[in-house]
């Protein structure tokens, strides 16, 4: 399937394939297996590989503990397809794998894809900063803020010619046009999105195109006293049988606004009719636009940072199509609801709610145009995060509005002591992202997968499970792999020798006794 035009590539999605791959090919423990009476060394069953690797996504902080086994298999699966693993007959291509006891390898060849390369060089960002900074039909004269408010308190002051000369060339001066105040927006929101993700730049994630002003205004001033969007155009809301039963599950058993009335499983059909409309939508209700932005938002979801990702996701949800911010919004705040209700039937007979709710609406949620790997696990980190905190993520960012007044303000009162000059728009003073050097970039961009690799070795470290020798043979491995972060853990073999003190690598000598020497009875 072929892109759209201006949406992004998957970058980040391919960069967590490639994290997670290395992740798996340098942790995943190896030993020999007897199959139809023939030894085969360094493989493992496909179910070893579901227990492990469960078991690491779960703890990951781009999955959580939201993944099933099964999405576990279905990764596995994608492996043996991308020749990640090949069964030990060398076999793959396909997505024939089952969790059961079949012998799987790792091949000599690297499961690592390329990168979607830049449009632009990364030294070219000091003019893109330019370009972001500096507002379109202004340029030259800047003014300090000292400047200004001497300017303001000597109004009072002028003399009265002046001040009439100043009304005829006020006359003359240019007016702030309605698509300056949209320009103004766009650019407020790309430095906040910019601070709060700490990129040198967003390109690979979002264009200035893609931010349309009507919407964000839109999706900030019609709202209802519950902060939903409404919707002028009401062919663009969800259709009434729908809203009645989103309604009738998420006051479940309370309020019930359906006229039928109930019997055994009602509330399973219920839920049924909401999941397949929901399903049912041509496009993901993040849009297939927004994709890149919001699996980039994925590295925040950690609970250090759970302030700043509330934050990044309030304002990219506010550059949503209005009747997708409103269905995401009432699907966000209905599944939390039916998740939070002891008094809610099981709707599943096998799966929690929680688990029914993350699974279900996952896809219609976030998904990308072309296929990717990854798709459900990040889907279902994203919708469990959603789910969590929905009252504070479509919570209106009212700074962004007194940001963008204060600007024009500004820039009004700027035009009164300079009519006939144009005006350096300065934008409100926030703490913006430092603009480092390319190779500071390279750094940053692999920090994440450099932190996830040692806690990799700590694993290994700790892992109570495997004997000696198997610990041995995974630091070797690893060593071998990460000499780096290695050496950093191990500055020295004695730090290396402390590991394993209680169980000496080198055998003691055996007990030895001197062979006696005998003379020769012979003269």
């Amino acid at each position: 399937m072929e892109s759209r035009p201006g949406a992004p590539g998957p970058y980040r999605a391919t960069a967590l394939w490639n994290e997670i791959t290395k992740y798996f090919r340098a942790g995943m423990p190896l030993r020999k297996h007897r199959q139809h009476f023939k030894k085969h060394g360094s493989c493992f069953t496909a179910s070893e590989a579901v227990d492990w690797l469960h078991e690491v996504l779960r703890n990951n902080s781009n999955f959580g503990p939201e993944v099933t086994r099964q999405q576990t298999v279905q990764l596995l699966r994608k492996f043996l397809k991308n020749h990640v693993i090949e069964d030990v007959k060398g076999r793959w291509g396909s997505e024939n794998l089952e969790d059961n006891g079949v012998l799987y390898r790792f091949p000599s060849t690297s499961p690592v894809k390329p990168l979607p390369s830049s449009k632009e060089n990364l030294e070219n960002f000091s003019g893109d900063k330019e370009r972001l900074f500096k507002l379109p039909h202004l340029s030259r004269r800047a003014f300090k803020k000292h400047e200004l408010l001497q300017s303001l308190e000597n109004l009072e002051k002028t003399n009265p010619d002046i001040i009439e000369k100043n009304k005829e060339d006020t006359l003359h001066r240019k007016e702030i046009s309605q698509e300056y105040v949209q320009e103004t927006w766009r650019n407020i929101i790309l430095i906040h999105l910019q601070t709060i993700l700490g990129l040198p730049s967003l390109e690979e994630v979002l264009q200035p195109t893609q931010i349309v002003p009507e919407y964000v205004m839109y999706n900030m001033t019609n709202t209802s006293k519950h902060g939903v969007v409404i919707l002028q155009n009401k062919s663009e809301d969800l259709p009434h049988w729908v809203l009645s039963a989103m309604k009738c599950l998420a006051y479940w058993p309370r309020n019930n606004d359906i006229s039928q009335p109930t019997y055994s499983g009602f509330e399973r059909d219920v839920f049924r009719t909401v999941a397949d409309y929901f399903l049912s939508l041509p496009e993901p209700l993040l849009t297939f636009e927004y994709y890149e932005l919001f699996v980039n938002i994925l590295d925040l979801l950690q609970p250090h940072l759970e302030r700043i990702a509330v934050e990044a996701l309030q304002i990219c949800c506010l550059l949503l199509p209005p009747p997708n911010r409103r269905k995401i919004q009432l699907l966000m705040r209905m599944i939390s609801r039916i998740s939070e209700n002891v008094d809610m039937p099981r709707l599943h007979d096998a799966m929690g709610t929680r688990s029914l709710m993350i699974q279900t609406f996952s896809r219609c949620v976030l998904c990308c145009a072309e296929e990717v790997d990854l798709d459900e696990l990040l889907s279902t980190r994203l919708v469990s995060f959603l789910m969590d905190h929905q009252q504070e993520i479509f919570k209106v960012p009212t700074y962004l509005q007194v940001a963008v007044q204060d600007h024009i303000e500004y820039m009004k009162m700027a035009q009164c002591k300079y009519p006939k000059e144009e005006i350096c728009a300065i934008l409100p003073t926030y703490s913006y992202c430092k603009q480092i050097t390319p190779q500071e970039f390279e750094e940053q961009k692999v920090s994440t997968s450099q932190a996830a690799v040692a806690e990799l070795l700590e694993n290994i470290i700790k892992d109570k499970n495997l004997s000696v020798k198997d610990k041995k043979k995974k630091l070797k491995q690893f060593q071998k792999e990460y000499p780096l972060i290695y050496q950093n853990r191990f500055p020295t073999t004695e730090n290396e020798a402390m590991l394993f003190e209680n169980k000496p690598t080198i055998k003691q000598p055996m007990l030895s006794l001197r062979k006696p020497r005998f003379r020769s009875l012979r003269y």
